[in-house]
């Protein structure tokens, strides 16, 4: 059980980010709209495609947790936005926000003692919590340090 305790809160931590990383709340605190949709030379992608591919995928992890009648999206069309820049500021805080709720919704799932880290889901092909977890915390350490690069490219980040 203590083992179980303590992998619990590796988890969150990892999921949270901030300890080989800067945290969510605080790389994409204060990005306008204008900025998320910017170009740079050679690069196939704005920060707004970054964070809005970052929400819809974790979106898409927590309703193949949380659906039995998931029904995978087709990659990549499906998982990333054909717009280079977010309509308005709206656009992107409410994709900023998505984010935010998501990553404290997978959270509250690893928190959740009565839920199996390692049972597989009945509907995946063997897929778990665990794997699941770890997957959102290493796609968003992923395009995290992306975001990072882009908005010093950008000279919108120290």
């Amino acid at each position: 059980m203590e083992q179980d305790s303590a992998l619990r809160a590796h988890l969150v931590k990892l999921l949270s980010g901030g300890q080989a990383y800067q945290p969510l709340s605080t790389l994409l605190k204060d990005l306008s709209a204008e900025t998320a949709g910017k170009t740079v030379q050679d690069l196939p992608y704005t920060i707004w495609q970054l964070v809005d591919h970052m929400r819809y995928t974790l979106e898409d992890i927590l309703e193949f947790i949380n659906n039995p009648n998931y029904q995978e999206p087709n990659w990549p069309d499906d998982y990333w936005p054909k717009e280079k820049a977010p309509g308005n500021q709206a656009a992107l805080d409410k994709s900023i926000n998505a984010i935010s709720k998501g990553k404290q919704e997978m959270i509250k799932l690893v928190q959740d003692t009565s839920n199996d880290l390692y049972k597989p889901f009945p509907h995946g092909d063997g897929q778990t919590l665990l794997r699941e977890a770890l997957l959102v915390a290493e796609h968003n350490a992923y395009h995290v340090g992306e975001v990072i690069v882009l908005r010093r490219l950008l000279g919108d980040w120290e």
